[in-house]
């Protein structure tokens, strides 16, 4: 069994769950917009099952930058000593100070957490399209799926290349829409609420290519995934646009261009 699996069958609760949700307020089971709407269900489900780990990770934030100051002292203090005695005092009083800030190291978590998500998606959407079921999406599920289309392309299918013109403008309209949200989030959004001051040069140089090169990412991808699951990839770039824009507006890193930029109305 693959490692995945269960995390399919999980998946396929929850599309099948809001399908059969909406087709029990009216919506028409095959239609394409039903099934959009079902996938846009798995971003809503997932994203707020981890919003506990994002108010984790900006606290996290918050408290690296408050504590930045006394471990830039503690560096300059115990630079060039090397011996074995000064070293075990640098990690003791490292630890002193995360421990008196409340810093973590899992900040990073709920883009982790995601990663296994967009695989499992992705295998899920692979068989389905293939017309294999998969736990809760039974065969009529797995038929209803590959009939639907979103301006008539099927959600099943992948790849830039297809039946015409009006194929590559379905799939690189949406994958052009997901790369540009994440662009914005990134450079407009999230980057400006990271302190760099004092992080290396290599470390300063990746975080400003990010937007980049995460843009470039879902671009390239775009020609590979199944239609469903750049459908999945927009909604969930407007979720995180529209939440880093509150982290950035009421919730921003002390320290940071958003916290200055914030800060000056309330000072004038």
């Amino acid at each position: 069994m693959s490692v995945l699996e269960p995390l399919q069958h999980a998946l396929a609760v929850v599309v099948s769950g809001a399908h059969a949700g909406l087709g029990a307020v009216g919506s028409d089971p095959d239609a394409g917009a039903t099934w959009v709407a079902s996938i846009a269900a798995v971003v809503l489900v997932v994203r707020c099952a981890l919003l506990p780990l994002v108010v984790h990770g900006v606290r996290s934030a918050h408290a690296a930058a408050r504590a930045r100051p006394a471990l830039k002292e503690l560096t300059a203090r115990y630079r060039g000593q090397r011996d074995a005695d000064s070293l075990r005092a640098l990690t003791e009083e490292r630890r002193a100070i995360a421990a008196e800030h409340g810093m973590s190291r899992l900040g990073c978590l709920p883009l982790l957490v995601q990663l296994p998500i967009w695989l499992g998606l992705y295998h899920l959407m692979s068989n389905v399209g293939r017309g294999r079921s998969v736990g809760a999406m039974g065969s009529d599920l797995v038929a209803s799926l590959g009939q639907a289309t979103i301006a008539g392309v099927p959600l099943a299918d992948r790849g830039y290349a297809g039946a015409g013109p009006g194929h590559l403008a379905v799939v690189a309209g949406l994958a052009l829409t997901a790369a540009t949200l994440s662009f914005v989030t990134q450079r407009y959004l999230v980057a400006p609420n990271v302190v760099t001051a004092d992080l290396p040069e290599a470390m300063a140089s990746a975080q400003r290519m990010m937007p980049v090169l995460s843009a470039g990412g879902l671009l390239f991808a775009g020609g590979v995934v199944p239609v469903a699951l750049l459908v999945y990839w927009v909604a969930n770039s407007t979720w995180t646009l529209a939440q880093s824009a509150v982290v950035w507006r009421w919730f921003p890193t002390p320290g940071s261009p958003a916290a200055l930029r914030n800060a000056a109305p309330a000072a004038a």
